[in-house]
């Protein structure tokens, strides 16, 4: 039985009722794949890759990961943190050798690592234009890493950006957390965040990194569902 392992930020992460509705794309990628495969989703919010090994998370991975295993890395959101020492890295420095890290990690079990450029902020101007957002250096950097490491990549950056554009303004609302105050218990006040997702998102999202493993065929593109990969 192959497992996916995941590692990453809140945009990944497992939700429970404490945070509903949030959901996190790891949280349901399940329902692309095979279900002989296995969900392993060890990502957590707020995290950036310094943070998750500074927490000594990568070492629980490695202890887990066997062969023919999968680790999908998916980090930005909070890397590129400048006020945040704890979390920062530079993107063509320490965030290039972290992301080294995570490869090592699986290629010294004999597991698989896919890189995975982070998810697109929903970051619409007042005109109603998709902006540049905030990940580009990052998304540069895990591309170069991808090609200097010889990692398969599923650019969910673009993939992200390009959804959000054909959805407009309006329509990308309903697969972020944009809530109605006193509908949910969660957040009692309502909320209005560009960057965590809904169920709805999650989906949306998760079938953009299913599409990518489809693109990049043999053992990527096995893992999925039939109805996937068509």
């Amino acid at each position: 039985m192959k497992t996916i392992f995941w590692a990453g930020d809140s945009t990944v992460q497992y939700n429970d009722i404490t945070t509903y509705p949030q959901t996190g794309i790891g949280q349901v990628f399940h329902l692309f794949v095979k279900p002989e495969v296995r969900i392993s989703n060890h990502a957590k919010n707020g995290r950036s890759t310094k943070s998750f090994i500074d927490e000594s998370r990568l070492p629980v991975i490695y202890d887990q990961i066997t062969e023919g295993d999968f680790l999908f890395i998916q980090f930005g959101h909070n890397d590129e943190k400048k006020a945040d020492p704890v979390r920062y890295t530079e993107p063509f420095s320490e965030f290039k050798i972290n992301l080294g890290k995570f490869v090592s990690v699986a290629r010294n079990k004999k597991a698989f690592p896919v890189l995975i450029t982070p998810l697109e902020r929903r970051c619409f101007t007042d005109d109603g234009v998709l902006g540049a957002g905030e990940h580009g250096d990052y998304v540069k950097a895990m591309k170069q890493t991808a090609d200097e490491l010889a990692v398969p990549l599923i650019d969910l950056y673009s993939m992200s950006r390009d959804e959000l554009e054909k959805a407009g303004t309006e329509k990308s609302k309903e697969w972020y957390m944009h809530l109605p105050k006193g509908k949910y218990p969660s957040h009692p006040e309502g909320l209005i965040d560009n960057t965590h997702l809904k169920y709805e998102g999650a989906v949306r999202y998760a079938g953009c990194i299913a599409k990518g493993l489809r693109e990049l065929g043999g053992r990527y593109s096995e893992l999925l569902l039939e109805e996937a990969v068509e």
